[in-house]
C-alpha cells in the first residue's frame, strides 16, 4: 500500500507531505483546490505520462516521491530482488521532471530506468480517472472485462499465439508464387556460379606458381644464353676462367713446398676452383634444360586470364574464390532441400486453423457460459445503485475470419427503464449510468487489481441516495484494498476511512495548496460544507453527523 507521499514544485502545489492508511482514503475540498494535482503527482510517480507543464511556474525542477509498504507483497519483493533493487519491506519511489528535459527516476535511492518504474508501478497503483467509464463505450474493452470475469485471459492469449502462427502461414502462402520465382531465379543464379568456380578447379597456391611459370616461359631464350655463355666463359673454350685458375693453382701448389706461409692460400684457390667448376658444370645442364615453349606459355597465360577474370567477379583472391564457392554450394543445396509446395504449406495453413478453431471454440463457449452470470451479477448490482430496471446485456457476433481475440465480437448492451430493448451504451447511457455501471463491474470482477486503487471523481454524475451506495461500494472495495477517492458528494465522503481536506491559499499573490487530515470534528465541518456551500449551518453539521452515523 501506500504509506507516504511527497510533493515538490507540481502545478500549484509547493510542497506536501502525505501520510496514508490501509482502507477508504477520501480526498475532498474545493474545485481547483489540487485534488486531482495530487492524483496526477501519485501517476508521475508510477510512470505516468511527464509534461514540463506539471512544474510549477518559477520553478526548474519539481520531484515526486512515494513510500510503498511491501509487506503484504512478497512476489513483488522476490521479483524486485530478482532485477537487482534492493529492497525489504519499504520501497521508495523518486522521480524528477526538469524543464530541460532531463527528467530522472530512482528506486530505493539508484538510478532507474521509466521503464522500469512504470513495471512496478503499474503492479502497485491502479488508477481509474475522471474518464475512466469512458472506457465502457469502446466494445474492445467490454471483451477484456468479459475475458476477465470469466476467467478466460490465459485462454485468450493461446488464441491470439495461434492466430498469430496462423496468419504467418497465411501470409506465406499467399506470396508463394512471388517467393518460389524468387527461389528459382536464386537457384539458377547459385547453380551457374557453383558450377563455374567448381568447373575452374582451383587450388589454393596456384596462381604463384603459374606466375613463376609465366616468367621462366617468357623469359628461355634469354635464360639459356645467359647461362650458356657463363659456361663457356667458366669451362668451354680455350680462353676458359677454369683453365687459367688450374695452371694458377698447379703454380702456388708447387710455391706452398717451398713456403709454407702459401699453403692456406694454395687451399682457397683449390677450393674455389672446385666451386667454380661445379657452378659451370650446372650452368651447363640448366642452359640444356631450358628451352622456349610458346604452347605450354600459353596455356599458363590463359589460366592466369581465367583466375583473373574470377578473381575481378567473385573475391580479391583465388583462396577466397575457393572459400566462395564453397559457401554458395551449401546455399544452393539448402535452398533446394527447403523448397516446400503449395500442397504442403496449405496442409499446414489447414492444421494450423484446425488448433486454433479448437482453442477459439472453448474460449467462446467459457465466455457465452460467463455472459449469463455476469447479466445476473451486474443486475444485482445496478439495482443497489438505484437502476432497478436497468439490463445490462451481452451480445456476441460471430465473425466470418478469426481475429487474435477469437471468433466473436462482444458489446454490452444496455436498458436503463423498461420496456425499452438493450442498445450500446454511448447511445443510451448517461454519464451518471456510465459511472454507475463502472463501479458495478469493479464488485463483480475477480481481484487481481493492484493493492491501491485510486478513483479521481469516478461518483461524477450521480447524487442523493445512490452517492451513498457509492460511498459504500468504496468502502467496500477498501475491505481488502487501499482505495483513494476524489470527491465532491458528502454522501461518498462519510464512508471515509481516512479523510483529507485539500485546500488553496493565496499569499504574496501566488497560489498554493495544503491539505491536513481530518480528525472527527474536521470530518463534520468538511462534508457540512460540502452540504451547504461556505455558510455552514448548524442544521448542515447535524446531517454531515447523520451521514456519517449511517456510514459506520
Amino acid at each position: 500500500m501506500l504509506a507516504e507521499l511527497s510533493i515538490r514544485n507540481v502545478a500549484i502545489i509547493d510542497q506536501l507531505q502525505l501520510s496514508f492508511k490501509a482502507g477508504l482514503n477520501i480526498l475532498s475540498g474545493e474545485t481547483g483546490a489540487g485534488k486531482s494535482i495530487i492524483i496526477d503527482a501519485l501517476s508521475l510517480v508510477c510512470g505516468g505520462r511527464a509534461a514540463t507543464d506539471l512544474i510549477r511556474s518559477g520553478e526548474d525542477e519539481a520531484t515526486v516521491e512515494a513510500l510503498f509498504d511491501l509487506g503484504s507483497l512478497p512476489l513483488l519483493q522476490a521479483q524486485l530482488q530478482e532485477s537487482g533493487i534492493e529492497v525489504a519491506d519499504e520501497l521508495l519511489v523518486k522521480r524528477c521532471l526538469s524543464r530541460n528535459g532531463k527528467n530522472r527516476v530512482y528506486i530505493n535511492g539508484s538510478l532507474a530506468t521509466l521503464a522500469q518504474l512504470t513495471g512496478i508501478g503499474r503492479q502497485l497503483v491502479t488508477i481509474h480517472g475522471q474518464h475512466e467509464s469512458q472506457g465502457l463505450l469502446r466494445p474492445e474493452y467490454h471483451l477484456v472485462l468479459l475475458d476477465a470475469f470469466a476467467g478466460t485471459s490465459e485462454l485468450r492469449q493461446r488464441v491470439a499465439v495461434a492466430f498469430e502462427q496462423w496468419k504467418q502461414i497465411a501470409e506465406r502462402l499467399a506470396h508463394f508464387d512471388e517467393q518460389e520465382r524468387d527461389s528459382a531465379r536464386r537457384i539458377d543464379l547459385l547453380a551457374y556460379q557453383v558450377e563455374e568456380i567448381t568447373a575452374a578447379e582451383l587450388k589454393a597456391g596456384e596462381e604463384e606458381e603459374l606466375e613463376e611459370q609465366q616468367r621462366l616461359l617468357a623469359n628461355a631464350e634469354r635464360l639459356a644464353s645467359t647461362t650458356g655463355s657463363a659456361y663457356e666463359a667458366l669451362y668451354g673454350g680455350d680462353q676458359a676462367l677454369l683453365g687459367e685458375l688450374k695452371r694458377v693453382t698447379a703454380a702456388m701448389a708447387e710455391a706452398a713446398k717451398i713456403d709454407t706461409a702459401l699453403v692456406p692460400l694454395h687451399s682457397m684457390l683449390d677450393e674455389g676452383y672446385l666451386q667454380l667448376e661445379d657452378a659451370a658444370l650446372q650452368l651447363r645442364d640448366y642452359a640444356a634444360r631450358i628451352e622456349a615453349d610458346p604452347e605450354h606459355l600459353k596455356l599458363v597465360d590463359d589460366r592466369l586470364d581465367l583466375l583473373t577474370r574470377l578473381k575481378r567477379k567473385y573475391a580479391p583472391t583465388v583462396a577466397e574464390v575457393i572459400t566462395l564457392g564453397a559457401t554458395l554450394a551449401t546455399e544452393l543445396e539448402e535452398l533446394q532441400g527447403r523448397s516446400r509446395s503449395r500442397d504442403e504449406l496449405q496442409q499446414e495453413l489447414a492444421d494450423q486453423h484446425t488448433t486454433l478453431e479448437k482453442l477459439g471454440t472453448e474460449l467462446s463457449g467459457r465466455r457465452r457460459a460467463a455472459a449469463g452470470k455476469l447479466e445476473q451479477q451486474l443486475a444485482a448490482e445496478t439495482r443497489q445503485l438505484a437502476m432497478p430496471h436497468a439490463v445490462v446485456q451481452v451480445a456476441f457476433e460471430s465473425l466470418d475470419e478469426p481475429r487474435s481475440s477469437g471468433f466473436e465480437k462482444v458489446e454490452f448492451l444496455f436498458s436503463p427503464n423498461p420496456g425499452e430493448p438493450p442498445r450500446p451504451l454511448g447511445k443510451v447511457a448517461s454519464g451518471g449510468e456510465l459511472s454507475r455501471l463502472m463501479l458495478a463491474f469493479k464488485q463483480v470482477l475477480p481481484e487481481g487489481e493492484a493493492p491501491t486503487m485510486v478513483f479521481d471523481e469516478v461518483d461524477t454524475g450521480v447524487g442523493g441516495a445512490v452517492a451513498g451506495v457509492v460511498g459504500r461500494k468504496l468502502r467496500n472495495l477498501a475491505t481488502g484494498q487501499q482505495v483513494f477517492c476524489v470527491t465532491h458528494l458528502p454522501q461518498v465522503a462519510a464512508w471515509a476511512m481516512q479523510h483529507i481536506c485539500v485546500e488553496k491559499l493565496i499569499e504574496n499573490n501566488r497560489t498554493t495548496t495544503t491539505v491536513h487530515e481530518l480528525d472527527q470534528d474536521g470530518q463534520i465541518e468538511e462534508i457540512a460544507r460540502m452540504l451547504a456551500g461556505e455558510q455552514i449551518t448548524e442544521a448542515a453539521r447535524d446531517h454531515a453527523r447523520e451521514l456519517i452515523t449511517q456510514a459506520v
